[in-house]
């Protein structure tokens, strides 16, 4: 894990949020408003991504906000028991951009960008 302060060496983009990002463009281009997602990719591009990989940690930590409901209670303790799994010291964080929240796991030296999700939408879609 970093120091607090140093910055990551790697940003990743799983296959989660590469889908994410699909959707997210097709909903776009089926408005007819592709510059909807240009925005996004622009966002993430010029300040999303070079932000974290300096802070890492900026990103507010994911599991400090308590779920609401059964369900939400069940996945997230799934995704405590996934990222125990992989990383004991990984944590689950989320940054928000302008429209959209990026929800991304921070393990060793590397960011995972886990999904991506628009502030109207409820809830992270992880497959």
């Amino acid at each position: 894990m970093p120091a607090p302060g140093s910055a990551c060496t790697a940003v990743r983009f799983t296959h989660n949020f590469e889908d994410k990002l699909a959707q997210i463009e097709a909903y776009w281009e089926g408005n007819e408003f592709p510059a909807g997602y240009d925005r996004l990719l622009d966002e993430l591009t010029s300040t999303t991504l070079p932000t974290l990989e300096q802070h890492p940690r900026l990103g507010r930590p994911f599991f400090d906000r308590a779920a609401q409901t059964q369900q939400a209670k069940k996945k997230s303790l799934a995704l405590r028991k996934q990222l125990a799994a992989l990383a004991a010291d990984g944590e689950i964080r989320e940054y928000v951009m302008t429209e959209y929240t990026v929800l991304y796991a921070l393990i060793a030296e590397s960011i995972y960008l886990l999904a991506i999700k628009h502030h109207k939408q409820l809830i992270f879609k992880l497959y």
